[in-house]
This record gives C-alpha cells, structure tokens and sequence, in this order.
C-alpha cells in the first residue's frame, strides 16, 4: 500500500511537471515577439482609414468589434475543429475547407502567409511536439493538400500543445484583437496609452462575442461583417501601404 502511494505521488509530479511545461509553451504562442508576421497585417483597417471607412478612436472600436464579430462566425469553427482534433487528417481537410470558403483574395493570402509562418515557427520551437514538424513536412512534400490557413495552423498547435478548445478559442479573438490595434498604433489613428485603454475596454464585449461564437462546427463558419471584407479587398490598390493586408 505505501510503495502504490510514493508511485502514485512520483506519476502525478511528472505529470505536473509536463503540464507546467507546456504551459510555458502556450504561453510564448500567444507572445507578440513570436516571429510570425502577424504584425505586418492590419486586417484591412489600412484600406479602411484610407477610404475614411475609420476616421478616428471611435471609428476605430466600431471596427474592432466588427472585426472581432467576424472573426468569430468565420474562424473560430475552425479552431475548435483543429483544437479538439489534432491530426494530421483533420488538419488538412480544415484547411481546404477554409480556403474553398474565403472569397478575399487579400484576406485568403494574409491566412496563408501567417499560417506558414505560424507552422514554421511552431515546428522549429516547440520540439517537445515532435508530430508538428512531421505533419509539416508531410503537408509540404505533398504540394496542392494544405496550403496552411492560420486558423486551423493555430488550432493544431493548440490542441498538441494540450490547451482545451475554450482557451484556444479566447485565444485566437485576443490575438486578432492585439493585432489590430497593434496595427491602428503604427498607423497613429491611437497613441500607445489609448491603445491600452482601447483594448481593456473592449476585452468584455470580446468575451461576449467569444461566447457567442464559441464551440461551433464548421458547418457553421458564416460572413458576419462582409463590408469590412470589401474593404480589406481593397488593400492591393492602395497607393502607398505600409501593411501586406
């Protein structure tokens, strides 16, 4: 009886062990420093401030929060999907699903280029997950099956890294949400302070839209917002940008 519990006692520090470590990698997913080229898109607010679409802070939030709204009806089915079911399998169908189902070409090139550099990344970082650069490899000596869409890349990498679906979900709008505004700083439409409070005051109606949207099947993925779809569209025949998207 006392051997059973020291063997019990050693199972569950080794297994608090890995679970801590892996929080450490969850953690530096969500890290703006992740090189992963997330900040050289604007998710169409360039194109948006340029047509006068946005002409100020809350022009701005208006935005975002359509932005978010989007984000959530067209991506997060795919997150949960890739999140819940990890494979390799999965993973691919997803991706073919996503870009048969994005008509921007803009946006679609945007999802293609952060996700390659998301799997990238992810393969080279994480090598505790051995299966990331193996389905990596794979999928790239198979050219035409997956063309890596971020939703689904960032899905996979959630559900090996073993966050569950719900985390993975908040995660993906918190990220879209850091990145716009990162994007509306860089563009002056907001000093660094206001982007700040912009951020804190929009993360309840975040939540609210992640609630909303959470926990979907694909089948479900739909177009919200499709004017700011228009818009990001546009981008490709701006004049002058600073931003790919």
């Amino acid at each position: 009886m006392e051997l059973d519990l020291v063997e019990t006692e050693k199972k569950r520090k080794r297994d608090v062990s890995v679970d801590s470590t892996l929080q450490w990698s969850q953690w530096q997913l969500l890290d703006s420093i992740l090189p992963t080229g997330g900040f050289a898109h604007s998710f169409g607010l360039e194109a948006a401030i340029q047509s006068r679409f946005v002409s100020g802070p809350d022009g701005l939030k208006t935005f975002i929060i359509h932005l978010l709204e989007n984000t959530g009806s067209l991506l997060l089915p795919f997150v949960y999907s890739t999140t819940t079911n990890p494979t390799l399998e999965n993973w691919q169908e997803l991706d073919r699903i996503l870009n048969a189902t994005l008509t921007n070409e803009v946006g679609r090139k945007a999802s293609v280029s952060q996700g390659s550099s998301l799997m990238r990344v992810a393969a080279s970082v994480f090598t505790e997950v051995p299966s990331l650069k193996s389905m990596r490899d794979v999928s790239i000596a198979s050219p035409g099956v997956v063309v890596f869409h971020h939703a689904p890349v960032f899905g996979l990498i959630c559900g090996l890294l073993g966050m569950d679906s719900g985390t993975s979900q908040r995660a993906y709008m918190f990220m879209t949400m850091r990145d716009v505004i990162s994007a509306a700083t860089r563009l002056n439409l907001v000093g660094p302070m206001g982007a700040a409070v912009l951020q804190h005051q929009i993360a309840p109606l975040a939540e609210d839209l992640f609630k909303k949207w959470m926990d979907r099947p694909v089948e479900d993925a739909c177009q919200t917002a499709p004017l700011l779809d228009t818009i990001q569209g546009c981008h490709s025949y701006l004049f002058s940008r600073l931003f790919c998207s």
